[in-house]
C-alpha cells in the first residue's frame, strides 16, 4: 500500500473481468493496489467482489450494477485476514507515456523528447531512414 504513485498503476474493469474468466480465479475476490477505471469497450461485467484502494464513479456503477461488491483495503483484512480466497491483479507499469522515452544508446526505438511535433521537427538527416541514414 505504500507504493508511490508510479508503482500503483491503474487496473480498468476489463483487465478484472479478463481474469475473472480464468477457472482458478472464478469466485475469489480480486485485490487491486491501485485505482480500478472503468472500460467503455465493455459491455457485460461478471459478479466480482473487488478491494482496491480507490475506484472511479463510472467504474463503481457498472460493478455494482452487476451485483459485485467493492471493498476497502482496510475490509478485506478484515474479511480475509490470510487473504485467503483472493488475487492481486496489477495494471502495466510501463504504460505510462514517459516509459516510451527510456533506453540506452543508439537503434532502441525511444522516442525522442522534444517540444514541437509537425512538419519540420524530428525530421532530418540522421533522424530519418528516408533522409540518408537514421542513427
Amino acid at each position: 500500500m505504500n507504493f508511490s504513485k508510479i508503482n500503483r498503476p491503474p487496473v480498468s474493469v476489463g483487465k478484472i473481468s479478463h481474469a475473472l474468466k480464468k477457472e482458478e480465479n472464478a469466485g475469489k475476490i480480486v485485490v487491486v493496489v491501485g485505482t480500478v477505471t472503468d472500460d467503455i469497450t465493455l459491455l457485460e461485467f461478471p459478479q466480482a467482489t473487488i478491494a482496491a484502494l480507490r475506484v472511479t464513479a463510472s467504474a463503481r456503477a457498472k460493478i455494482l450494477k452487476a451485483g459485485g461488491e467493492i471493498l476497502t483495503l482496510d475490509q478485506l483484512a478484515l474479511k480475509a485476514p490470510q487473504g485467503e480466497n483472493a488475487f492481486l491483479l496489477a495494471g502495466s507499469r510501463t504504460a505510462r507515456e514517459a516509459c516510451r522515452h527510456f533506453g540506452f544508446g543508439p537503434h532502441q526505438k525511444k522516442a525522442p523528447r522534444i517540444l514541437s511535433t509537425g512538419r519540420k521537427f524530428e525530421k532530418a538527416r540522421g533522424r530519418r531512414q528516408s533522409r540518408a541514414f537514421k542513427v
